[in-house]
Parts: structure tokens; C-alpha cells; sequence
């Protein structure tokens, strides 16, 4: 996947950090917004694998820092609950003017929490994937339980969550209290919900994913990780998790069908006006891309056609010289070769026949591994000048074109 990192304003004009991950091969066809657990970031590793696995299904990720966590700027202390969901509607707000209008949302612990309630300010979202989220957002209190008598006391306390020590004012306790009631938000959501638990969740229990999914109206869906922690630690969990959002909201999200290409011929390209200079690739069953660099204007979405010349010339240089030494039954364990293309002058080139303009050079490095004596080692460097793509560059070629009508 790609990454940008970009930053945007919450309600108060702090700035939020944030990351966009998008596909490697194609402009994402829907986009996504995380919001993470609490106290977490944007770069817990569970949340980077979960986005891999949307981006290789052409579905772009927004994950963000909330204010006061991470690289975001702002005082955890002087946040809430509320004010998380003003940072989610904030980075809603951030996608459609700078991106596209988010249609899904994924939120992993209170961030499960904070996307169904964030929902109804987001009109554009189709699809809601929560992962283990509590049914009430005051479930999270209990991880205060160190610091809550002296936070009503006092007004204000620190108190170690996951190792780390945090600033919680009673503002955020009321506040929680405030919203603790969940049912009526959840039964009218009108979109298509994906509850994800794990059956030994110890920090938020998996009762909570039973009430979300009782009180929620169909579309529904329910997915059991079992094995899994809360913090999805296990990179294979984490994937799984993506993969499975991935394929589920293709229900809900509005994906455009791209028309097969199809030809008699060996090869078929085709080039559409919005793709730029990315071209879709056919040969035989094998689907593949074109592209120029961004510095040409292009997506670099797949190889430049100078690209896939070097790499035509370099896989049949390896294939001959492998053929060749399978015949002799020569011991040749590996054959790599390097290729690099540039156009230079004619008067530079001692044994060129052209003596004017520049020409094409293609360097060809090639590392032989094996057990071969010189004189072999000798005869695969010669056999590799015979290769039926180098010949045919080296040997007349004409084009013709034909206009189809």
C-alpha cells in the first residue's frame, strides 16, 4: 500500500495527524475511516495490517490520531468521549473535501463506540465494522478504577493504562455517563454492521458484542475471532480481520464493474480517459498493468512500457540460458540479471553503425551461481546474446498498424 501522511483541523483548530493508506495498483474505488482504540494510535500495528488488507482490495484508509494521542496536537486531559466523535466527523469532513466522502467505518475498542454514534453526522457511510467495542461507552471506565474515587474527589487524576500514564479530568467520566446509553443509536443505524469479537476478549467481554448485535436492526452481521486478545497482537488475526471487512462490505459499498478485456489476438491493451496513463493489460489469463511515473503525470500504478522491454529481455535471457544448461545437464543454480535502459548519443557508441542522433542502450549484468568451470560459464554468456527477445531486437522489426472500425 502507499502512504500519505496528512494532518487536519479538529473543532477546537488543533491539528490531528493522520495517514491515508491507499492501493499500490488503482485509485481506491470507496474510502474508510478508523478510529482507534482508547488511548492507542493511529500506528498500533493491528491497525496497520487491517488497512493492508483493505488497500489490496482498492478501499482507501484514513487512520488517525484523536487530540491529545499520538503525533495529534492538544491535552488528552481536556478530551472526552464527545469530543472524539467531533474528531471522527472532522476527519469525515477532511476525506470529502480532500479525497472522497467516506462510505465506510471501522472502529476498534470505545473507537467501535465512537463510530456508531458518529454515524448519524456522516451521512455518506454505507457500511459500519466494529471490533471489540463495548456495548456502553462507560464499559471503559473500569480501566480508571485506579484513579476514579480521587477523580470525582479531586476533579482530576492520573491513572496507568497499558503501562503508560494518563491525565483524566471528571469531565470525562460525566461525559461517558452522559452517552452510556447505546440501544436506540445501534437499533437505527440503517446501514450494514459488522460486530467482530473475540470470545477471550478480557478487556472488553464478548457479552458487549452480543447486545450490540441484539439491538441492532438487520443488515447485521457477527464475526467470532476466536484465539485473538483485544489488541488483535497477532499479525494473522489482524489480517484476517481486514480480509474479512473487506469482503463483507462489498454488500454495502458501491464498487464499479470494470468490463473484461477480452481479444483473439496474444496480446490486448486498453487505456480509458479518467485512468490517465494507466493501462489495463491482457495476455493469455494474465491480467497486468502499465504506467508512467508520477513525475510524468501518471499513477505509477504498474511498470513503464520501457520497464516491461527490460524485464521481456531479462526473464528470456534467464529462461535460454536455463534451457541450454538443462540439455548439457550443467549444474546452474541461479541466474540473475540487472537491466537498465538509456538513450545516449551515436558518436558515443565505438560499435554502433547509426553516426548521428541518439540510440536505445540497454546494459544486461548477468551473475551466474553453479558449479561450472570457466569454459561453461563462457558458453552461457554466449547462449544468453541468442535469446529469442534479444535477437529480436538486434533484427529488423516492422509494425504494422491497423485501424479497427
Amino acid at each position: 500500500m502507499r502512504t500519505q501522511r496528512v494532518s487536519f483541523p479538529n473543532t477546537q483548530g488543533q491539528m490531528l495527524s493522520a495517514k491515508i493508506e491507499l492501493p499500490i495498483d488503482q485509485h481506491p474505488h470507496n474510502c474508510a475511516i478508523f478510529a482507534h482504540c482508547f488511548t492507542c494510535s493511529k500506528n498500533l500495528n493491528a491497525i496497520r495490517f487491517i488497512s493492508q488488507a483493505l488497500t489490496q482490495e482498492g478501499i482507501a484508509v484514513l487512520r488517525f490520531d484523536f487530540t491529545g494521542l499520538g503525533d495529534s496536537e492538544g491535552d488528552f486531559a481536556d478530551t472526552s468521549f464527545s469530543s472524539n466523535i467531533e474528531d471522527l466527523i472532522a476527519a469525515a469532513e477532511f476525506m470529502s473535501k480532500e479525497y472522497e466522502s467516506p462510505s465506510l467505518l471501522i472502529g476498534h475498542s470505545l473507537g467501535g463506540a465512537a463510530v456508531l454514534l458518529a454515524k448519524h453526522q456522516i451521512p455518506s457511510v454505507k457500511a459500519i465494522a466494529t471490533i471489540g467495542a463495548p456495548y456502553e461507552p462507560a464499559h471503559v471506565s473500569h480501566l480508571l478504577q485506579s484513579g476514579v474515587e480521587e477523580i470525582k474527589e479531586k476533579g482530576i487524576a492520573e491513572v496507568n493504562i497499558g503501562g503508560r500514564p494518563f491525565t483524566v479530568k471528571k469531565k470525562f467520566l460525566e461525559d461517558l455517563e452522559q452517552l452510556s446509553s447505546s440501544h436506540s443509536v445501534i437499533n437505527n443505524l440503517n446501514t450494514g454492521l459488522l460486530v467482530i469479537h473475540s470470545p477471550q476478549d478480557t478487556t472488553v467481554e464478548i457479552e458487549n458484542a452480543t447486545k450490540i448485535y441484539k439491538a441492532a436492526q438487520h443488515p447485521r452481521s457477527f464475526l467470532s475471532i476466536d484465539g485473538a486478545d483485544h489488541l488483535l497482537s497477532h499479525s494473522e488475526d489482524a489480517r484476517y480481520v481486514g480480509e474479512a471487512i473487506a469482503v463483507w462490505a462489498k454488500r454495502y459499498l458501491v464498487i464499479p464493474k470494470e468490463e473484461k478485456l477480452s481479444t483473439q489476438a496474444q496480446a490486448v491493451v486498453r487505456l480509458e480517459h479518467e485512468d490517465g496513463y494507466t493501462a489495463q493489460m491482457k495476455t493469455g489469463s494474465h491480467h497486468l498493468l502499465a504506467d508512467e511515473p508520477i513525475s510524468v503525470g501518471g499513477n505509477d500504478f504498474g511498470p513503464s512500457p520501457y520497464d516491461y522491454l527490460l524485464l521481456a529481455l531479462g526473464s528470456c535471457t534467464v529462461m535460454t540460458m536455463k534451457m541450454y544448461a538443462n540439455r548439457k545437464e550443467w549444474d546452474l543454480q541461479e541466474v540473475v540479471v540487472h537491466l537498465s535502459h538509456q538513450k545516449i548519443h551515436a558518436k558515443d557508441c565505438a560499435d554502433c553503425e547509426t553516426e548521428k542522433g541518439k540510440i536505445d542502450e540497454i546494459e544486461r549484468v548477468i551473475k551466474i551461481e553453479g558449479n561450472l568451470d570457466q569454459e561453461q560459464t563462457n558458453k552461457l554468456m554466449e547462449i544468453a546474446d541468442k535469446c529469442p527477445v534479444h535477437r529480436t531486437l538486434h533484427h529488423e522489426v516492422k509494425v504494422r498498424t491497423i485501424q479497427k472500425t
